[in-house]
């Protein structure tokens, strides 16, 4: 078993779960008190971090395991929860690239983290070059569709 304990707690205007309109966003990250305040040092050194966290807001019972239609959206194909970015994952785990906008002791300001506000952050790990991918991204076609307006203000 795996037992994991949330590194700080994120903080935003965010408090209702949706799909779109995530793009002024703000969220304050306040480290947990088991860590030290050292824990952040040079993170602002860095114009991106990768975040995960716990969508600790997911019902139980709506969690996918298979395949499901992205959105629920059944004009869309019926693709496997791997295969999508959805919420209602079997780990409730998720991963958000963020541009870090400052840090100020115990606590650091983002945007772009799509999560609601008092989400648990499990992990935070600095984006380098080196582990971006260092050939062409592929995505099928669908996923232009609903994404369009995710980052939307």
């Amino acid at each position: 078993m795996i037992t994991l304990n949330p590194i700080g707690i994120a903080y935003n205007e965010r408090e209702t779960i949706e799909d779109d309109y995530w793009g002024e966003v703000i969220s304050k990250i306040v480290l947990g008190s088991t860590f030290p305040e050292e824990a952040f040092n040079e993170i602002d050194s860095f114009s991106h971090v990768e975040i995960i966290f716990y969508l600790h807001k997911v019902e139980k019972d709506k969690i996918v395991l298979g395949a499901r239609h992205p959105r629920n959206d059944t004009s869309l194909p019926k693709v496997g929860i791997f295969s999508q970015r959805g919420k209602n994952r079997p780990n409730q785990l998720g991963l958000t690239t963020v541009k870090v906008l400052k840090k100020e002791g115990r606590e650091l300001t983002v945007s772009g983290l799509d999560c609601i506000n008092e989400t648990p952050i499990l992990d935070i790990k600095p984006v380098m070059q080196e582990f971006l991918p260092r050939e062409e991204i592929s995505q099928p076609e669908w996923t232009n569709d609903i994404m369009k307006n995710y980052w939307s203000c």
